[in-house]
């Protein structure tokens, strides 16, 4: 049994996204989006990041917006394992649950408009979220662990039984700063170039420790107790595995940063409004900072591929009346093109696409109500998915209101939820063991948010 069998879950684990977006983007980037996730074609102070040539139809002077989003998901790993059973009363089946929180994600977008110019910035969590953690490990951890009873007994010593105490917590996040000039071209038309700053900040902490059998060895054990796995294979003369089943702690941060150029262009006619936006790719490695790593994966110094990927986004918007608005857009990320850890992006057939709708209603001067919905279909395909990190297909739906506290100052408020689509991976040769398991992937994701647009 191969020490790096044991941490392979280590590898790019983190708090997957508890955000909208693709595989490394969150398109949710203040309240505006989750009470209508449709917000491509938007002219008001979430445009910034959503359609930066459109705040050139908003009024003259300062603008700002303050946003929090509370996030909360967990990650379900479903396996299916026959060796699992020997320590799970006899199941073969085991729930492997990480839950991850960020109740305080901020955000804040700023645009100053004079004449037919805007300057514009944000600052925004642009990728990752909130932090992970598997209080009971992952399948990939306990896999070839469940395999030790099968390997001693297979030398002539019977051994029925295994435990392990597994631990991983993993945090990523993409802090984004961004700049943004837009210039009303036409009376219709109009453009905005811009940028961002993306700083990665990850951290990992986990332990694989205490894994015990109960070798029935009449001199090792003869009482056939559970004792650690490296007691008796040092008894055994084993070295390898003693080694091997000795306890493991990681504690490793990573950093790195990587610029997105952006280009949008803006149309109005009349009472409808279209958009559209590309984010060029981002070229960005993060180095490992590591403290303890007795896996031998995580070298201090070393560089991982962490590109975030090229993305276009598409909207409209069309005033049905003066009080009521529709509005549609269209998403894809090009995952497939942007490099990763392994070269992971070859298991990605071409990327995310994302289809929105929604819809915005003011009841009077004062309150307005607006919903809509997301439909994710991800590009992944079954290579692509493993317990470290898996995508799912899903649809979201988002709703809320604003409501005028004075003329100038606007409140926002909002939830929203994803439903995911299980996924099943069957392997001959689960977790780089000789025997057969599935997987079933299962997601659950919501969020409230609260936050204030001011009008200087």
């Amino acid at each position: 049994m191969k020490k790096n069998h044991l941490f392979l879950a280590f590898m790019s684990l983190a708090a997957s996204s508890a955000f909208a977006g693709g595989l490394l983007t969150n398109t949710n980037q203040s309240v505006h989006f989750l009470r209508n996730p449709a917000r491509d074609a938007s002219t008001e102070i979430d445009a910034v990041y959503a359609n930066p040539a459109g705040l050139t139809l908003m009024t003259e002077g300062m603008h700002l917006s303050l946003s929090n989003q509370s996030a909360f998901q967990t990650r379900t790993i479903t396996s299916t394992f026959a060796p699992f059973a020997m320590y799970n009363a006899g199941n073969a089946t085991k729930e492997f649950v990480g839950e991850a929180s960020a109740p305080v994600i901020p955000s804040f977008q700023f645009a100053y408009k004079k004449d037919k110019w805007v300057v514009s910035g944000s600052f925004a969590v642009t990728g990752g979220g909130g932090k992970a953690v598997f209080n009971k490990g992952l399948p990939s951890f306990e896999a070839p662990i469940s395999m030790l009873p099968i390997l001693v007994a297979s030398i002539g010593v019977p051994t029925t039984a295994y435990s392990v105490n597994g631990y991983m917590e993993g945090s990523q996040f993409i802090f984004g700063l961004q700049l943004n000039g837009s210039y009303q071209i036409t009376e219709a038309l109009s453009g905005a170039l811009g940028f961002r700053m993306n700083m990665v900040s990850n951290a990992y902490t986990g332990h694989l420790t205490d894994i015990k059998i109960n070798p029935a060895h009449p001199l090792i054990n003869p009482t056939t107790a559970m004792i650690p796995a490296t007691t008796f294979f040092t008894a055994a003369g084993d070295a390898a595995h003693a080694a091997a089943t000795a306890d493991k702690y990681l504690e490793c941060t990573q950093s790195g940063w990587g610029i997105t150029p952006i280009v949008s262009l803006n149309y109005h006619l009349d009472q409808l409004n279209l958009s559209a936006k590309y984010e060029f790719k981002s070229a960005l490695n993060v180095e490992n900072k590591t403290k303890v790593d007795n896996t031998g994966l995580y070298a201090d110094g070393v560089n991982t591929p962490n590109d975030i990927p090229a993305y276009l986004s598409v909207g409209a918007k069309y005033n049905v009346s003066e009080k009521w608005n529709v509005s549609g857009g269209y998403h894809h990320f090009f995952d497939s093109d942007a490099k990763m850890a392994n070269n992971k992006q070859q298991y990605i057939n071409g990327g995310i696409n994302e289809y929105l709708l929604g819809t915005e209603y003011d009841v009077n001067d004062f309150i307005l109500v607006s919903a809509g919905a997301q439909f994710t279909r991800t590009g992944v395909t079954d290579a692509y998915q493993s317990d470290m990190s898996f995508s799912l297909n899903s649809y979201s739906v988002g709703f809320g209101g604003a409501v005028k506290i004075t003329p100038d100052l606007r409140l926002n408020m909002a939830y929203f939820f994803t439903n995911y689509s299980d996924w099943t991976k069957s392997s001959t040769n689960y977790n780089a063991t000789p025997l057969p398991g599935k997987d079933v992937y299962s997601r659950t994701n919501k969020v409230f948010g609260i936050g204030l647009d001011y009008k200087f």
